[in-house]
């Protein structure tokens, strides 16, 4: 069975409202939970019944997006654009043949990688107003910018509802809304790549703290090296200059998410010119 890669196996979906619980609807988590249901539900790729899963199996042609998966395409399109591929949205089922989706870890042979890569590329994908096509053998694949995307959209809700104070932990990715009841400054810890310790503390209000890392998912080879799961769309191998994570504060989650593989990707020297 395939593991989506919007919502990893090993997220632990919280938030956490530090306001008086008379203050805010009974039915808020479940305003949240349905509101990151219906959106899984969308750009899944494992499920037969998204939006992202027809695309994929081309079981419609030229398949009318919703506003949601329309905005999370486009968004990560142009992600793409701007890092020159650093993010690319179509590098599924090159991750799908290491293993990274099934769990059925493997170094694929070369040749193979080579032959997948002819069906990585973002600059194939044809999106018009809500309609969207793909060239046949091409999958795409939303895991790197969607858990941004979905941090939003618990911002926006929390909004709606007089929320102005709150920290979500969607796992890897944190999101804060204003500073604690107190006026405090929220304190984020870094974690360290190499051990259980925190490289530091961020003290940080109303932003988005997101991480990608070579330490979470990732596994051992036969040759005793490890592998993990950000793949460099123009090698279609785990992405290896010299960078073990990438933090990104920002102010939207989707924004975060994207720059964290991206520059993952890129290597420190390219990294710290995009920055610039």
């Amino acid at each position: 069975m395939e593991k989506d890669t919007i919502l990893a196996m090993d997220t632990q979906i919280s938030w956490v409202i530090y306001e008086k619980p008379s203050l805010y609807p009974l039915d808020l988590n479940e305003k949240i939970k349905t509101r990151i249901n219906e959106l899984v539900k969308l750009l899944s790729v494992t499920d037969e019944n998204s939006e992202i899963y027809k695309v994929n199996h081309h079981q419609e042609r030229d398949i009318k997006l919703s506003k949601d998966t329309k905005n999370v395409v486009l968004f990560a399109l142009q992600m793409a654009e701007k890092t020159n591929g650093a993010l690319e949205p179509t590098i599924y089922l090159v991750l799908r043949e290491w293993g990274f989706t099934t769990g059925k870890y493997q170094i694929p042979d070369e040749t193979k990688i080579r032959d997948l890569l002819n069906y990585v590329d973002y600059r194939k994908v044809s999106l018009k107003e809500n309609q969207i096509y793909l060239p046949d053998g091409m999958q795409i694949d939303l895991g790197a910018v969607a858990k941004g995307y979905i941090g939003d959209e618990i911002i926006k809700i929390l909004k709606a509802n007089n929320i102005s104070s709150a920290l979500i932990n969607l796992g890897g990715n944190v999101q804060l809304l204003g500073t604690k009841p107190n006026g405090d400054l929220w304190n984020i810890g870094l974690k360290s790549p190499n051990s259980q310790d925190y490289i530091g503390i961020l003290r940080l209000a109303d932003c988005a703290i997101v991480t990608s890392g070579n330490y979470e998912r990732y596994f051992i080879g036969e040759d005793n090296k490890r592998y993990w799961h950000i793949l460099d769309g123009k090698t279609g191998k785990p992405a290896d200059k010299h960078i073990n994570s990438v933090t990104i504060v920002t102010k939207q989650g989707k924004l975060g998410d994207a720059l964290s593989t991206a520059l993952f990707v890129m290597g420190v020297d390219e990294a710290i010119n995009y920055w610039k």
